[in-house]
C-alpha cells in the first residue's frame, strides 16, 4: 500500500481515501473509508469541515496533483554536497542548543519570549533540510548526556519537520512542525529534577507531577499568545488514540494531525536518545516499539509513512556488517532501503577504530548489516568519530 496525504482541495473522482487526517475543529467527526465516487461526495467532505485526507495511491484511479501555491520540495539533485551543509548545520544545530536554553530560562522565570526568534530559527531548520535533509538528521544523533532535554526538543522539532516535509506538507505547515517541536517539553523545567532524571521506573505519584509538564507548558505559551493551533499541537503530544493519554485523555479524531505527528516524534526520539542514567536504544528497536503501539495508541498509518521518511536504518544510525565491522549509516538509498551507504569505522574483531571507509551497500552486495547496535554496545565514543571523520 502506498499513502499520500492530501489537501481537501486536491481530493478528486476515483482516489481512494484511507482515513481523514484533519477536520475543522467544532464540526461533527466523521470517519470514512472508500472510492470516491462523484464530485458530491467531495462537496460533502468539504461542508463537513474535513480539511486533510490520507489516500491509497494503488487504489486511486488519479493521483493528486500539488497545489501551485505549495512550494516544491527540493529534488535529490538539487541538494548541496553534505560537506558543505554539514558546516551550516552544525553551526545552526549549536544556535539550537544556545536558543532552548533561552527558553527553558524564560518559563523558569515566568518570563515571557520574543516569538519571533524561535519562529525564525524553525524557518532555519526547513532551509537546512531543504538543501540537503541528511546533514541535521545527521547531527541529531550525536548526543550529550548532560544536556538531553535542550537536545530531546531541538531534534524533536527537525524530525517533525523533515517527516512533515516527506508528507508532501507547505512551506508554512512544515514550519510550524518544527516550531511545534522546539516548544513542546518547555513545562518540563518546572518539573523537580529528582522526578525529571530519575533513573528508575516514576510511582504514580511523581508520573502525576511528570504529566504536569503539558498543563506547565501550555499555560505559559496562552500568557503569551502564541498561535492558538499551535498550542493545541502542544497540548497533544502525549494524547494517544486510545484515550489512555494525557492531560485531556482525547481519543480518536479529537487529536489532531499534526498532535499525532508529534507524538511519533517525541517518543521516537525519546527512545533513541542517551540520557545521563541509561543509553539510548537502537533506532531499529524504538520502530518497533512505536510499531506495537501503532495498534491501539499511535496513528498506524503515520507510523508507517514515518518508517518509510526514517528508513529501516536511518541516518546516523549505527549497524553492525556481516565483515566485523562498525559502520554509521550515511545516506539511505530509497530503491534498497536495506542496503543504505555506510561509513566503517570500528574493527570488531580487533576491538579499535580504523580508518573510515564509504561503503554503499546496494553496490557492494559482498556486504550485509547483520545488526542495528548502539555505541555503548562497543564502548565506542561517536561523537570524536563525528568530530574526526564527518565534521571534515
Amino acid at each position: 500500500m502506498a499513502s499520500l496525504t492530501i489537501g481537501i482541495e486536491q481530493l478528486e473522482v476515483g482516489m481512494y481515501v484511507l482515513q481523514i487526517a484533519e477536520q475543522k475543529a467544532g464540526t461533527v467527526q466523521i470517519k470514512t473509508r472508500g472510492r470516491v465516487t462523484s464530485q458530491a461526495i467531495i462537496d460533502q467532505l468539504k461542508r463537513k469541515g474535513i480539511k486533510r485526507l490520507i489516500i491509497d495511491t494503488d487504489l486511486s484511479s488519479h493521483t493528486a496533483k500539488p497545489k501551485a501555491s505549495e512550494q516544491k520540495q527540493p529534488e535529490l539533485d538539487t541538494r548541496v554536497p553534505l560537506a558543505a551543509e554539514l558546516v551550516k548545520a552544525e553551526s545552526l544545530y549549536q544556535q539550537g542548543i544556545v536558543l532552548q536554553k533561552s527558553l527553558y530560562d524564560a518559563v523558569q522565570e515566568g518570563t515571557p519570549f520574543d516569538d519571533f526568534v524561535p519562529a525564525e530559527f524553525a524557518r532555519a531548520l526547513v532551509g537546512s533540510l531543504d538543501r540537503n535533509p541528511d546533514a541535521l538528521l545527521l547531527l541529531s544523533r550525536i548526543r550529550e548526556k548532560d544536556t538531553y532535554l535542550l537536545e530531546h526538543s531541538l531534534n524533536v522539532g527537525i524530525l517533525s519537520a523533515h517527516f512533515a516535509r516527506s508528507l508532501g506538507m507547505s512551506q508554512p505547515e512544515i514550519e510550524a512542525a518544527a516550531y511545534s517541536g522546539l516548544l513542546h517539553d518547555l513545562g518540563k523545567i518546572k518539573i523537580p529534577d529528582e522526578i525529571l532524571h530519575k533513573p528508575g521506573r516514576l510511582t504514580e505519584d511523581e508520573m502525576d507531577v511528570m504529566k504536569k509538564h503539558v498543563e506547565y507548558g501550555v499555560e505559559f505559551l496562552s500568557a503569551m499568545k502564541i498561535d492558538t493551533g499551535l498550542i493545541k499541537v502542544v497540548s497533544e503530544h502525549h494524547e494517544r488514540l486510545d484515550g489512555q493519554g494525557y492531560p485531556n485523555r482525547l481519543s480518536g479524531e479529537d487529536i489532531s494531525y499534526n498532535g499525532r505527528i508529534l507524538a511519533i516524534t517525541d517518543m521516537y526520539d525519546a527512545l533513541t536518545a542517551d540520557r545521563c542514567y541509561k543509553a539510548g536504544m537502537p533506532s531499529q528497536k524504538a520502530l518497533q516499539i512505536l510499531m506495537k503501539d501503532s495498534e491501539t495508541k499511535l496513528d498506524a498509518t503515520l507510523l508507517q509513512q514515518f518508517i518509510k521518511c526514517m528508513g529501516i536504518y536511518p541516518l546516523g544510525s549505527l549497524v553492525e556488517l556481516s565483515n566485523q565491522r562498525v559502520a554509521m549509516v550515511m545516506h539511505q538509498n530509497e530503491q534498497q532501503p536495506l542496503r543504505p551507504v555506510v561509513k566503517t569505522f570500528y574493527s570488531i574483531s580487533g576491538g579499535h577504530y580504523i580508518t573510515p571507509k564509504d561503503i554503499d551497500l546496494s553496490k557492494d552486495l559482498q556486504i550485509n548489516i547483520v545488526k542495528a547496535v548502539t555505541p555503548a554496545q562497543y564502548n565506542i565514543d561517536i561523537n570524536r568519530f563525528f568530530k574526526e571523520s564527518i565534521m571534515v
